[in-house]
């Protein structure tokens, strides 16, 4: 729960039916104001993910694109996104422009006649990644045991369709180990997951591609499978090899965060 949900029981339930729906969404609140401004710091408000504002309140018009443009970019990357909303002859004085990233605030224009500036903080908040695991072997077992603890769903199946989770990433682990690889693999990449990884040596996943190919799926998805599975720890247990391939799945989870600003 967030500290916008702890403050106001309208927003953790309105939140609370979004996360059911594996739905995104954005906390916006204002931290500072100057000058006259109908919203104060401390309002809040929830923003669906084409950045409508579905619960609470910031003030007038003169913030609603802004705030809308910083919760889109905030859904897309993953990160909170920090917008200061002012007249343009102050924007002028602090030598920026509407659209122009200082320090980690994004600039935007406030039109209205009220010419106050308004400071707006903007937290993404994404559903939970689901993770598919293939397979009874003892690292599937020990991976499916393990990814909860770090927020991962966990599944045991590709899901029949992602049309209605469209904003969920999916990553798959065949760890199958000899027990109908090829076809966990095909089911794999026929879900067209976010990222596909095979517990399996090099030069297994290489015969097994070679058949993939075969049957007629494309090379380009083939050779974006993950093989062997997981980050070179020196993993020898079960366990140690499910906590070497979760850290390779946090590691491209998060990378889309670390991105620098565009």
């Amino acid at each position: 729960m967030t500290p916008a949900e702890i403050l106001s029981s309208d927003l953790a339930e309105a939140a609370q039916e979004l996360r059911a729906k594996d739905e995104p969404f954005a906390f916006a609140t204002i931290v500072r104001t100057a000058g006259p401004t109908a919203a104060k710091p401390g309002a809040k408000a929830l923003l669906s993910a084409d950045g409508t504002i579905l619960q609470g309140w910031l003030g007038g018009g003169c913030t609603r694109g802004a705030v809308k443009r910083a919760a889109l970019r905030a859904l897309q990357d993953g990160r909170p996104q920090l917008v200061s909303v002012a007249p343009e002859d102050l924007l002028a004085e602090k030598g920026v422009t509407s659209g122009d990233m200082v320090d980690g605030t994004q600039f935007a224009r406030n039109g209205c006649p009220s010419r106050g500036t308004i400071d707006i903080f903007i937290e993404p908040c994404l559903p939970t990644p689901q993770l598919v695991v293939i397979g009874a072997s003892p690292v599937a077992q020990a991976l499916s045991t393990l990814a909860p603890q770090f927020h991962w769903s966990v599944a045991a199946a590709p899901p029949a369709s992602q049309e209605n989770t469209p904003h969920q990433q999916h990553f798959i682990v065949v760890a199958t180990q000899g027990q109908g690889d090829l076809d966990a693999l095909k089911s794999a990449l026929a879900s067209q997951p976010t990222y596909v990884a095979f517990v399996g040596s090099r030069r297994k996943y290489a015969s097994l591609a070679k058949k993939l190919a075969t049957a007629g799926i494309d090379q380009t998805r083939i050779d974006d499978v993950q093989a062997p599975a997981g980050l070179d720890l020196g993993a020898v247990t079960p366990e140690e090899i499910a906590l070497s391939i979760l850290a390779q799945l946090v590691q491209v989870r998060r990378s889309a965060v670390s991105l620098p600003n565009r």
